[in-house]
């Protein structure tokens, strides 16, 4: 038996794929969640209807309006999530795209740039924060499928995790090493 816990919309009955609001049951668990990082009300998406309906395979830059979370550190256990999402409107507003390098964090702003490592094998992968969740119990961060195979843990579904913030500047740097690893290994 197989368990998916995953994180493109809060758990209730909405129609996910038209993307309906919450619920009023619903809404209490939503305000019940914690606080966002370094901010009281957390970073809120834009909604512009040109950003709403693009894939994350298009993705914006690492530019001055993502938000710098330099100083932020954890550890804890990390999932995936996938085919199962895929599609779906995720907290940013983004359509969640399995195959792009994502995750969904409960604290940290959307739009923020965050390397997850695994100690046990010293594999790392810089993602974009643009999820709420997850919503399994003590997990600290679910990542996208390719970002879970990236780390090597897309068949065991689990891995204690490190996750450091990243600020532009070094977000940007790691961005670029990861695409020179990936070119020099094919």
């Amino acid at each position: 038996m197989s368990v998916l816990a995953g994180c493109a919309m809060p758990p209730g009955p909405q129609n996910q794929a038209q993307g309906n609001a919450l619920s009023t049951k619903d809404a209490h668990t939503a305000f019940a969640a914690p606080q966002s990082y370094g901010s009281a009300f957390g970073a809120l998406p834009a909604t512009t209807g040109a950003s709403k309906d693009k894939s994350l395979a298009d993705a914006q830059p690492i530019d001055e309006n993502t938000p710098d979370i330099g100083s932020f550190h954890q550890t804890g256990r990390a999932s995936w999530y996938g085919r199962a999402f895929h599609g779906r409107k995720t907290a940013s507003g983004e359509r969640f795209n399995m195959r792009a390098l994502t995750a969904a964090h409960r604290t940290l702003p959307l739009g923020s740039y965050v390397r997850v490592s695994v100690p046990a094998t010293s594999k790392w992968v810089v993602v974009k924060i643009n999820d709420r969740g997850p919503y399994a119990r003590g997990r600290v961060i679910d990542l996208s499928y390719a970002a879970a195979k990236v780390l090597g843990l897309q068949h065991a579904g689990t891995a204690k995790v490190d996750i450091e913030g990243l600020s532009r500047q070094e977000a940007k740097a790691a961005q670029a090493e990861m695409l020179a690893a990936n070119s020099n290994s094919n």
